[in-house]
């Protein structure tokens, strides 16, 4: 009896899928940084604080910004107190709960971010955190 014995091809190694799959990373990141860049892109000159301190968890929160002239931003978006107020709500529907990151210019009245403040409550935002620097650091 004859025994044959079967010609198996080595599998290589398939570089397609990589290149694909580096590709999509390429892309999502990309996209994240731009998104990520809009919500920083008002020019805030933040407050100094001597105990200020960075949350362990930034994710998931409402970023709003106050510029000098005391206007309302949520990323690059201009927005009445009414409006951020509408857009707060909003968000605590679509992802309780409501976290606000707001960063607030040095000089505005502190009459803005009291009205911020009231927003907040009125948004039941359970946790708000101001933005600063921390005193002899940049």
């Amino acid at each position: 009896m004859i025994i044959r014995r079967r010609h198996t091809e080595d599998v290589g190694f398939q570089i397609a899928p990589m290149i694909d799959i580096t590709w999509i990373l390429i892309i999502f990141f990309m996209v994240t940084m731009h998104l990520a860049e809009n919500e920083f892109a008002v020019e805030v000159a933040l407050p100094l604080a001597s105990a200020a301190e960075t949350p362990p968890d930034m994710s998931g929160r409402v970023i709003v910004n106050i510029d000098k002239a005391g206007n309302y931003y949520v990323g690059n978006q201009p927005m009445s107190l009414a409006e951020l107020t509408a857009h707060m709500k909003q968000r605590l529907i679509q992802f309780p709960p409501l976290k606000v990151y707001l960063r607030a210019d040095a000089g505005i009245p502190a009459q803005k971010t009291k009205e911020f403040y009231r927003a907040c409550a009125e948004a039941s935002a359970v946790e708000v955190i101001l933005a600063s620097f921390r005193e002899g650091q940049n």
